[in-house]
């Protein structure tokens, strides 16, 4: 079964252009309600969730068409983080959730995830047969069966509930600023409401979406806002999310920027001395830096790679029955609260572990020195494979016999992205910066 439609989280795209049109999310829709809809009885429902983006309202009337043609209620959340769909599904005994969003993409893209009635992201199997299904066509339902739609007014605070529910029982964050990045993205209401409920003087960045301003110049891969606004205000802790709130960095008091592998080391060692850590193991991807993994070595603890994709990463959990995982870019995942990564939800357990330790940030987010790394990334033309031609291939093993054993270098095509992404480790920076350019340029040559 083919998969021309879906990448590794999602479709994803330019919207208005394929696949990312209004057509196609209509067919998709369609097959995507078939593919779940039960053969016998009962209702039939789908929890739909978007961000910011102005083409939001375009694919979730489109999505809806499709999907109350074969016979599904739909239930529209509005703005949401992607996370709040995860719980959602579920909790609404829906067959489905689908969250319109491209993430971290700047606004001009979007895309649809897809989440099964367990809240957790579908597989590469389901999304191979729901694509043979928008292929093929697929039937639709008889007029007296046609779903409806409605909107949910009250799904946000649901979220915001068992985000708070998350916090150790017992304590706040009373005395506490925190400054809150929210990309212009979905978690711009969600996210201060919930660091003031707990009890943090909040000062917000990111938080006037226009359709347009969604990760601009902000949000977890622009920092430098929310890093110049702690150092203005003197605050205690940064919080950078992206557009859909899955994605989280944390900026120390004095304006450091800590990513997901500080994160998770800081997590997976406490713990493991709570004796939470299932299995001594956390999982992360082929991108997380070699110090990370050295690290928990040193505390006795196991690191499981995956491929990159926080579902690859939760699908690693699941099947090793771990809680911990999580991605260099931010996504970290506790499978004991989420069915996903949740940016909020690891901030909040940063800023417990502040609170618990009485140590600033910048003790907590530097928890093992990174090995040098080098990444970059290539753009190239729709319907090109620079990755397969002779001259890139031969550079990639030039670059393995020069590090000689003394780090590593992955290449690979982004799922979301027409992007070839370079990236090398070692500590002879030298080398590396030489080894990362020479590949870089016969990517480029061949893109």
């Amino acid at each position: 079964m083919g998969r021309d439609l879906f990448g590794t989280d999602g479709v994803r795209g330019t919207a208005n252009t394929h696949p990312m049109t209004a057509e196609m999310a209509l067919a998709i829709g369609a097959a995507a309600g078939r593919y779940f809809r039960r053969e016998k009885g009962g209702v039939h429902r789908v929890v739909i969730g978007k961000d910011t983006r102005r083409s939001g309202y375009m694919f979730e009337t489109a999505l809806t068409a499709g999907l109350t043609s074969t016979g599904m209620n739909v239930l529209l959340l509005g703005p949401v983080p992607t996370p709040a769909v995860g719980l959602l599904t579920p909790s609404m005994r829906a067959d489905l959730g689908i969250m319109i969003s491209a993430s971290h993409n700047p606004a001009h893209d979007n895309g649809i995830k897809f989440f099964g009635p367990d809240g957790f992201k579908l597989s590469d199997e389901a999304e191979a047969e729901i694509e043979v299904l928008v292929k093929s066509g697929v039937e639709p339902a008889r007029a007296e069966n046609i779903g409806r739609a409605q909107r949910i007014d009250d799904g946000r605070f649901r979220y915001q509930e068992r985000v708070k529910s998350t916090f150790p029982a017992g304590m706040r964050l009373d005395g506490m600023k925190v400054v809150i990045d929210c990309a212009n993205g979905a978690a711009y209401r969600t996210a201060p409401d919930v660091l003031w409920e707990l009890g943090a003087e909040v000062i917000p960045v990111g938080v006037t979406p226009n359709g347009f301003n969604i990760n601009a110049e902000c949000g977890s891969t622009k920092p430098r806002v929310a890093a110049e606004t702690v150092v203005a205000h003197g605050a205690d802790l940064g919080i950078c999310l992206d557009g859909d709130a899955d994605r989280v960095i944390v900026i120390d008091e004095q304006g450091r920027v800590a990513d997901g592998d500080q994160l998770m080391a800081l997590m997976a060692a406490r713990w493991a001395e709570e004796g939470r850590l299932a299995g001594g193991t956390l999982v992360a991807t082929v991108m997380s830096n070699l110090g990370l993994e050295q690290y928990l070595a040193g505390r006795g603890l196991r690191l499981e790679r995956t491929g990159v994709g926080d579902r690859y990463v939760v699908e690693a959990m699941r099947r090793g029955g771990w809680n911990l995982g999580g991605e260099q870019s931010g996504h970290i995942v506790m499978t004991d609260y989420a069915t996903t990564g949740d940016g909020l939800m690891a901030g909040l357990q940063f800023l417990a572990e502040m609170v618990r330790t009485g140590r600033p940030a910048s003790d907590l987010a530097r928890n093992f020195d990174p090995v040098p790394q080098l990444l970059k990334n290539v753009r190239y033309t729709a319907g090109r494979a620079p990755l397969e031609t002779p001259a890139v291939q031969d550079s990639i093993r030039a670059a393995e016999a020069a590090m000689g054993g003394r780090g590593r270098v992955l290449i690979r095509k982004s799922g979301t992205e027409p992007l070839i992404r370079v990236m090398a480790e070692c500590e002879d920076e030298a080398l590396l910066a030489s080894v990362v350019d020479g590949i870089v340029a016969e990517v480029e040559r061949a893109a």
